[in-house]
């Protein structure tokens, strides 16, 4: 091979490392990470399945999920830049972000509050108001805690006669499964297909909604700054997201799967996480949202939630329930 052959090619190889590298660039992907409210459960899905279908990719996004351990913790390493986005308790956010937390609700996933009081049917209990002079387990941080007095007392209940006991989240069920005490605070979307899977009895289910608590459920929560610094980057993570939310509800068990295959952590209880989903695919609108948007902040359920959150809990704030949400990444 001649010199200036030589040259030629090494001319032509180096413009195309050039090429190659541009192009990679071009294509780089943003990396986000999302934080969970809980250790990976049924709906905890519906992102692995978006990460499986392409969905985050092809928004340009390169998105690690990772687990939470109480939807305040979510928040708050959201709030701090921990992480990107959370899939958090909106009460919860709603009330830490009343407080200072620089968080907003870009999206409602489950429409519908799910906490619960979950009594053990062989306890003889019943009602709130049985439950007075009685233990009942829970988490510090829960979400399900902040309005656990509301539900009460509107039930007839006096909460301060009703005794919280604190354990650690991956001790809660066993806890209520051995007897500790004859009642646990949880959602009624993962935590009754747990205590069955690992062999108790369905629940008798007191669902706050059932009892003139009504609010939002879970919310993607990100920061403020990234809303209003980098709006592009929440809206291709929205619109993946709810993408993912509607291939779940088209193919469940799809979801199900993905999750299993991410996270390898629920390949021996795949009815139980089904079931857990199959509950957030049932509340995704609620009465309120007439026109069926998924995702959508709905302005009523969260005037409802600051309500609340003023009157049973003296929570302090002179801003609109508008304040501590957005829609103007849904539908995008």
């Amino acid at each position: 091979m001649g010199k200036q052959s030589f040259l030629a090619l090494t001319r032509r190889a180096v413009l195309a490392a050039a090429a190659t590298l541009v192009t990679t660039g071009a294509m780089a992907l943003d990396k986000v990470t999302l934080r969970t409210n809980w250790l990976f459960y049924g709906s905890h899905s519906i992102f692995f399945l978006g990460i499986d279908r392409g969905f985050y990719e092809d928004e340009g996004i390169d998105l690690v999920v990772k687990q939470g351990n109480g939807s305040s913790n979510a928040v708050r390493l959201v709030a701090n830049g921990d992480s990107d986005f959370a899939y958090a308790s909106a009460i919860t956010m709603l009330n830490l972000a009343a407080q200072g937390a620089p968080v907003v609700a870009v999206a409602t996933i489950d429409a519908k509050g799910t906490d619960a009081v979950l009594i053990n049917p062989d306890s003889g209990l019943k009602t709130f108001k049985d439950l007075e002079g009685q233990a009942v387990l829970t988490t510090a941080g829960a979400g399900v805690n902040t309005l656990f007095p509301v539900a009460a007392r509107n039930a007839g209940a006096d909460p301060d006669k009703i005794k919280l006991t604190n354990v650690a989240e991956s001790a809660l069920v066993s806890s209520y499964l051995q007897g500790l005490a004859p009642a646990m605070l949880g959602g009624m979307d993962d935590k009754p297909a747990e205590i069955k899977a690992n062999g108790g009895k369905q629940p008798i289910i007191l669902n706050y909604a059932d009892f003139g608590v009504d609010q939002p459920g879970y919310a993607i929560v990100a920061r403020k700054e990234m809303v209003e610094n980098n709006p592009d980057l929440v809206q291709r993570f929205v619109r993946a997201t709810l993408k993912a939310v509607k291939a779940a509800e088209a193919d469940p068990d799809a979801s199900i799967q993905a999750l299993i295959n991410w996270s390898g952590s629920v390949e021996d209880q795949k009815d139980q996480a089904r079931e857990v989903l199959d509950v957030t695919l049932s509340i995704l609108y609620s009465a309120n949202n007439k026109d069926k948007v998924v995702g959508l902040n709905v302005p009523e359920d969260w005037e409802s939630a600051l309500a609340i959150l003023k009157e049973y809990k003296e929570l302090k704030t002179d801003q609109p329930a508008s304040a501590f949400y957005t829609n103007q990444f849904v539908g995008g």
